[in-house]
């Protein structure tokens, strides 16, 4: 801490609290003085302070120290009482408008974080401030219980023009125009007098004056008289540089001030006061100290003293209270110590000072003068703080003051707002700035709301400067006492703390008090008449999302009655209102990517370029002839990879306008801000180096000439409360040039236009410099605009936006030109071609689906190649003689759509042509087109394969269908399989192979029927049952009715579909299926037209594999007539199939006994069996069989013993094959029969193995009645038997023969 007394509190107790001079002049004495615009005070107050006085002082102590500072308070005898109340305010109220009317950076900005942290504490509280902190302690002078204030000497001033002087100084003294104190006895009324001769030179020679001067000290004594000439100026044109009296002038200007005091007249001012002080006042104060010291010390100091003075005033603190306590005279022992205490205080002696301070403080506490005991409390605070000796005593003695004027209410509130003011300071000279402030605020909660004002502004100083400063204190103060200097209608300040409090809730998310800050500013300053500034605070809560709506309609309406109090229309930069969200800007042109609508701009653009990827020339190479030298797009390298955009053709910009508040508002006008400039006169423009200079220009300001340059497009609009909508503006260039999108600007309520610059650093976001950037609908907002050029629209006709699965429908495609120039090189690519393929021209005039329907005269044949070859290639290629080649307007074609699949289908279409008028920018353009098709699903079909008993390469088929629709029902049309290879039939006893005609929303049905493989079989063929690759499911269906499943589209949607379903995994036979169905009624709420006609669901890659590696059938006559005078030969045949992929040997080994082995596993099956031998069984042509379900429980039935075997297998009785991969062969059999029956022919066994590639195997044996694994293949059994009587019986695979 710095010495006390050069601390801000020690110089204002050297100022405030100093020795009191009264004085008494005649009014010609004052005539004279203002000759030169002062009164006598005036005149001598500059030359009252020293700063270097250098008096030797020695008061009770033996020990003198010398004074350096000092100050004289002279003060007319009139003006020695407490000040009223009602005087006082007004004079405070002047001291604030003063300084309000001093206030010029109204209108500049804000103060910013940086700016406030920088400020020095010692330059704050401002002046004005300062002022009327003085002026507030000054309004407790000339109390009653302090004797600071209390005149130490008499100064009467008579003029050398007055008759006989010597009397006016006698009259000046008494009891009329003495302070009422001194005539009370508050006061002491022996006090040193002086008597002082004015003389004006301007009234006549010295002489006179020298004459009186004598008479004076013949009276009243030499010591105590003295001679002061004046106005030594005769003409009254003296000037100071450095005038003394300036701070008493009127105004700044005022330049009479002292002008007829001349130098000789300061000096001579400033001798007698330095005599004065240094001779009489300083003297007498000393002499005075010593006396009344040696009083106290008579009577009060001691042990002896001390008791006498507690016995005295025993009893005294049962007495009831009283505000000021007992009357104390002048001349009471506490009123002598007062004055002592406070003459010490005055001269510097501040031990002195304590000690007696103390004494009285427990008289005064004990006589329960509460008053007097606050002023002693607070009179030894301030002694603690200039001796610099015990921080905590003297906060003490500081709270104890403050709260006693408190509890004395109103009489003591001034004294208390004083006590207060110099703890403040005690505190801020300790660096204790936070608990200065709050005594700041203990103080506004007692002052009226100007005095709160002033001193709430001073806490958010101290807030400021405290360690670390307390930003957010700091601006809630500012804002409470803006609040108070707006009550005290000193709206200049008001203004002023409010914008010192921006920076502290700017950004910080305290939305309610950062609305109140910026709303009380703009509506203080339409108080005012600055209206352009109070637009400018008041758009900052335009956006208050946060507030009720009341608080909404407010802040909106005084906004725009501020702007419409302006005059004109007023143009307000980033307008809070609406809320533009600029992540939502997007971008729509066309440069040589062309959009069918501006739904599939959407689309992500790396699906484009990888679906143009072979359809498009690379930029790079992209030229017109072989002479050119530069790539395409060479301009928009020059312009900084600008986009480039084609006259006549919209940009289209789109963003999201937001209304934040509850309360709906109408806007109007909204339009973009472009610049556009010829190519020959633009420069290269970049992005980052555009100036912001240009973005603060308001759009009226711009001369531009629109309506030739360009067309815009306005869009009015109200949006609802919380509504938010996105807004699409156009601008279609007219000429060749640069173009630049600045902003957009619109009017809110038809009075303010607001507008906002999309600024540098959203040019840089959005800037493109590279071709994989510039292939996006960019946000670049600078284009190079080129002449018009030929533009394709299309759309599909009849795509549906939602159908079923299996869906097969034609569309069709159709291209319109705006222009008569004409294209050439047309050409497409779609990105699913599984979904949507191109047709022929002659399928426009087809009648759908009777077109697909399969001829009676034609025959089953693959599709021609070329249609094949169209389908599945990625880039189709429209005829040369289209009619947009030719320079025609329109074109058609037509196009299969396939839902194969349900969900969500995206189609993208892109067609690419290039421009037959040689542009020099562009060489060609592309037409995207998207399209999502929501797929519900239908029905879903499941197949189950297993090997027919009876006949090779014959399969039992188990068909599911499921409808997997809520509410739609389908009719089942026909089933097909691919290629002439396979034939359906269906089961013996069934007409069709279908229960149900119908499938209901849910329903599941199972269809069963025999599936052929052509091809393969070799042999037996049944001709009773009829056999096609197209099955009508219909029982009155008729042929012409079937799908023709060999012609396009459907042989090309299941190509693809092919390619895209799964193959499983080791399979070398599969076989492909297509249901087709009708939907019968529709609840998709489509147009009728768009209804689906034919539905087609393609189950592909079927395995019908098993799990042997070769299949064999054994077939024969079923009865046979003989005589027996011959031995009968029946022959027979064996058909075995390779099923695998590899090389099979086969070994067919027969034998005419029951092994040992079938034996016992026979006889463990039936009980009743007793060894059949050869495969005889005795069967009685009396008793009929019947037949159980069982097969082999009828083998065992018809089997009886025998001794001699009736049948022996003749030729060879081991014989080998080899069979290769997918081939067939029949082995012929014969046996020799000896007697007629029914026999078993199931002696024989079946070895095979698979040869690898290096030739090894492994080999694998059958037998007819068990089997016997030689390797690790897998092993099949099949048993034969040849059926009872004369009719032959198929049963579960076991054969019989009856020989008669």
């Amino acid at each position: 801490m710095m010495d006390p007394i050069n601390s801000v509190l020690g110089k204002l107790l050297l100022e405030e609290i100093s020795p009191v001079v009264m004085v008494l002049s005649t009014p010609l004495a004052e005539q004279a003085c203002a000759k030169s615009g002062l009164n006598f005070v005036e005149m001598l107050s500059p030359f009252s302070v020293f700063s270097k006085i250098d008096v030797p002082v020695r008061t009770a102590s033996d020990q003198p120290y010398r004074l350096q500072m000092f100050k004289l308070r002279l003060v007319y005898a009139s003006d020695i009482h407490q000040q009223n109340y009602e005087a006082t305010v007004e004079r405070l109220k002047q001291v604030v408008s003063d300084a309000s009317a001093k206030i010029s950076d109204l209108q500049s900005d804000p103060p910013q974080l940086e700016d406030a942290l920088q400020m020095s504490a010692s330059d704050y509280p401002p002046l004005w401030i300062r002022t009327f902190n003085k002026e507030l302690l000054r309004t407790m002078s000339f109390s009653e219980h302090e004797a600071f204030d209390h005149p130490v000497a008499c100064l009467l001033v008579v003029s050398s023009k007055d008759e006989r002087p010597i009397n006016k100084f006698v009259d000046l003294f008494n009891t009329d125009q003495l302070p009422s104190l001194l005539n009370e006895g508050a006061m002491d009324p022996k006090i040193l007098k002086h008597y002082l001769l004015l003389h004006d030179a301007q009234d006549g020679a010295l002489e006179k004056a020298t004459n009186i001067l004598a008479d004076m000290r013949s009276t009243f004594g030499s010591n105590d008289c003295n001679l002061l000439c004046m106005n030594s100026s005769l003409d009254g044109l003296v000037e100071w540089q450095n005038n003394p009296w300036a701070p008493y002038a009127n105004s700044p200007s005022d330049r009479d001030v002292g002008c007829f005091l001349n130098i000789d007249d300061l000096y001579e001012i400033k001798d007698f006061m330095q005599n004065l002080t240094s001779k009489l006042v300083i003297p007498q104060m000393e002499q005075k100290i010593r006396i009344l010291n040696q009083q106290v010390s008579a009577t009060r100091k001691g042990f002896r003293n001390q008791i006498k003075n507690l016995w005295w005033r025993k009893g005294k603190e049962d007495s009831p209270d009283i505000s000021n306590g007992p009357m104390y005279t002048f001349s009471s022992i506490e009123s002598q110590i007062r004055v002592l205490g406070d003459y010490a205080f005055m001269l510097r002696d501040y031990e002195l000072a304590l000690s007696n301070y103390r004494l009285l403080s427990t008289d005064y506490k004990l006589d329960k003068a509460w008053k007097r005991y606050a002023g002693v409390q607070e009179m030894m605070g301030l002694s603690y703080f200039m001796l610099d000796q015990s921080r905590k005593e003297s906060e003490y003695c500081m709270e104890s003051a403050f709260n006693t004027y408190l509890k004395l209410g109103s009489s003591g509130q001034r004294n208390a707002t004083r006590c207060g003011l110099w703890w403040t300071e005690m505190l801020k000279a300790r660096g204790q700035f936070k608990e200065a402030a709050g005594i700041y605020f203990r103080i506004s909660s007692e002052e009226p709301s100007l005095h709160a004002a002033v001193m709430l502004e001073q806490a958010s100083y101290c807030y400021l400067f405290s360690n670390p400063p307390m930003l957010r204190k700091y601006g809630f103060h500012l804002v409470l006492a803006g609040n108070r200097y707006y009550i005290s209608d000193q709206r200049q300040h008001a203004i002023r703390t409010y914008k010192n409090a921006i920076f502290v809730y700017k950004g910080n998310g305290w939305n309610y008090i950062s609305d109140h800050v910026h709303f009380n500013i703009g509506r203080w300053y339409a108080f005012l008449g600055v209206f352009d500034v109070a637009v400018k605070h008041m758009q900052g809560v335009l956006s208050c999302k946060h507030q009720s709506l009341i608080t909404q309609d407010l802040f909106l309406n005084d906004f725009l009655h501020a702007a419409q109090n302006l005059g004109t229309t007023f143009e307000v930069n980033e307008l809070q209102l609406p809320v533009i969200d600029m992540s939502s800007l997007r971008v729509i042109y066309e440069d040589h990517r062309t959009y069918a609508s501006s739904a599939d701009i959407r689309a992500n653009e790396s699906i484009w370029q990888s679906l143009e990827e072979d359809l498009v020339p690379s930029v790079s190479t992209f030229k017109s002839n072989w002479l050119e030298s530069q790539p395409k797009f060479s301009l928009l390298n020059k312009y900084n990879n600008s986009s480039l955009c084609v006259v006549g053709e919209p940009i289209k910009i789109s963003l999201e306008f937001k209304n934040p508040l509850q309360i709906p508002i109408s806007l109007s006008g909204i339009s973009l801000i472009f610049e556009l400039s010829p190519r020959s006169e633009a420069t290269e423009f970049d992005a980052e180096v555009e100036g912001d200079a240009e973005l603060a220009v308001p759009p009226i300001s711009r001369d531009i000439d629109a309506d030739s340059q360009c067309t815009l497009s306005e869009v009015g609009l109200v949006l609802g409360g919380a509504e938010i909508k996105r807004v699409q503006l156009d601008i279609t260039p007219k000429i060749e040039g640069v173009l630049k999108i600045i902003g957009v600007q619109w009017r809110l309520s038809g009075s303010v236009t607001g507008y906002r610059y999309f600024g540098v650093d959203a040019k840089k976001k959005y800037k493109q410099g590279t071709r994989v950037s510039r292939q996006s609908p960019s946000n670049n907002l600078n284009f190079v605009v080129i002449k018009g050029l030929p533009k394709l629209e299309g759309c599909i006709l009849g795509i549906p936006k939602k159908t079923f699965a299996g869906d097969l429908r034609l569309v069709k495609l159709e291209l319109k030109k705006q222009t008569n120039s004409s294209v050439k090189n047309v050409k497409m690519k779609i990105s699913h071609p599984r979904f949507l393929i191109p047709g022929n021209i002659e399928d426009l005039s087809a009648d759908f689906p009777r077109s697909l329907e399969k001829q009676t005269t034609s025959e089953d044949k693959d599709a021609p190649d070329c249609i094949m070859e169209k389908s599945r290639s990625h880039i189709f290629s429209f005829p040369e003689a289209a009619a947009l080649t030719e320079g025609g307007t329109s074109f058609t074609w037509p196009l299969w759509f396939h839902a194969s699949l349900a969900g969500t289908i995206s189609l993208y279409i892109s067609i690419y042509y290039e421009m037959d008028n040689g542009c020099s920018e562009l060489g060609y353009r592309t037409l995207r087109m998207h399209y999502d098709i929501e797929v519900l699903p239908s029905v879903d079909v499941s197949l189950l394969f297993s090997p027919c008993p009876s006949r090779l390469q014959e399969f039992l088929v188990r068909m599911d269908i499921v409808n997997r629709t809520i509410s739609e029902s389908f009719c089942l049309n026909q089933l097909s399989s691919i290629g002439s290879q396979w034939e359906i039939s269906s089961l013996p006893g069934f007409i069709s192979i279908c229960p149900l005609e119908v499938l209901l929303a849910g329903q599941k049905i199972s269809c069963f029927f025999k599936l052929k493989d052509c091809q393969k079989i070799s042999g037996y063929e049944n001709k009773h049952l009829v056999a096609s690759n197209d099955v009508l499911l219909n029982s009155d269906g008729k042929a012409e009715m079937l799908i023709d499943i060999s012609q396009s589209p459907v042989v090309d949607f299941h190509h693809f579909e092919r390619l895209n379903q799964e193959a499983p995994q080791g399979s070398s036979t599969a076989v492909d299926f297509i249901l087709f169905s009708k939907v019968q009624g529709s609840n998709l709420h489509e147009e009728p037209e768009t209804t689906p006609k034919l539905l087609s669901n393609h189950v592909c890659n079927c395995s019908i594999t098993t799990k042997s590696p070769i299949w064999w059938l054994m077939d024969g006559p079923r009865t046979i007539m003989h005589d027996f005078s011959t031995f009968c030969e029946v022959n027979l045949t064996m058909a075995i199939h390779n099923c695998s992929e590899a090389i099979v040997s086969v070994r067919i080994a027969t034998f005419d006994f029951v092994s040992e082995t079938k034996q016992s596993a026979e006889t463990t099956q039936s009980s009743d069996s007793s060894g059949c031998q050869g495969g005889w069984s005795d069967i009685s042509l009396v008793n009929d069989i019947k037949l159980s379900p069982d097969p082999l429980r009828n083998m065992l039935n018809i089997q009886s013993s025998g001794s001699t075997p009736p049948f022996v297998w003749c030729a060879s009785s081991s014989t080998r094959i080899k069979l290769a991969k997918g081939s067939a062969m029949e082995v012929p059999l014969k046996i020799c029969v000896f007697s007629p029956g029914t026999y078993n022919l199931s002696q024989y066994e079946l070895h095979w193995n698979q040869e690898s590639s290096e030739g090894s195997g492994a080999e694998l044996s059958i037998t007819s009645s068990g089997m016997q694994v030689m390797g690790m293949l897998h092993l099949c059994v099949y048993t034969f038997f040849w059926p009872i009587d004369t009719v032959s019986l198929l049963m579960n695979n076991e054969l019989y023969i009856q020989v008669c």
